[in-house]
């Protein structure tokens, strides 16, 4: 008799990168885990979500505890997920405004960020966006979001040889496989977290 082999549950990831430029090496990086998340893992389903559209934080655009429909549609897509992948690039030590806007939206009450696993890669100059890191961590904390330990990703993107094409695509296959490992660790800790959930 055959032994039956239990599937993998599926887990939803939502991938936000926190740069607004159609060339941003964030992004870039954001179309790596897609692609590997199709090609070379089971058991991930990935759904960039676009921040873009996202109105500045205003509570006078909330009426009655509900909101426009481009922020209810980010945030119903946020409390979906399972986990999120945060592609942060660092501007001045910090994360970008328009992902700290972001955040703030989806943790307007109800937070639908809470219990949620996530794990952070970026790009950028010197420490390759480190910092951005570690003030995002300190902001899921209060969100009720747990980040994955190891491995962390931040890459030097101007460090030669090119890590990048001209059209902003990550081409370095070390960070690639890189990457695979962040989901990997990433889809791990979501699984336990959701059987610690039930």
């Amino acid at each position: 008799m055959e032994a039956v082999v239990a599937a993998k549950p599926v887990i939803k990831v939502a991938a936000l990168c926190g740069s607004l430029r159609k060339g941003s090496y964030n992004r870039g990086l954001i179309r790596t885990a897609l692609e590997i998340s199709k090609e070379s893992i089971n058991g991930i389903q990935m759904e960039y979500i676009d921040i873009s559209p996202l109105p500045m934080l205003n509570t006078d655009l909330e009426t009655d505890g509900k909101f426009s429909p481009v922020v209810e549609a980010f945030r119903q897509k946020i409390l979906e997920s399972d986990s999120i992948l945060f592609a942060s690039p660092e501007y001045n030590y910090s994360v970008t405004a328009p992902l700290k806007n972001a955040i703030d939206w989806a943790s307007r009450p109800p937070n639908v960020w809470g219990d949620k696993a996530a794990a952070i890669i970026s790009a950028g100059g010197g420490f390759g966006g480190a910092r951005s890191h570690y003030h995002l961590r300190q902001i899921g904390i209060y969100l009720d979001l747990h980040f994955i330990n190891k491995p962390e990703f931040y890459l030097n993107a101007f460090q030669p040889p090119a890590k990048f094409d001209s059209d902003g695509n990550l081409i370095d296959p070390s960070s690639k496989e890189k990457i695979k490992e962040v989901l990997l660790s990433l889809q791990a800790f979501s699984l336990r977290l959701k059987v610690k959930s039930k």
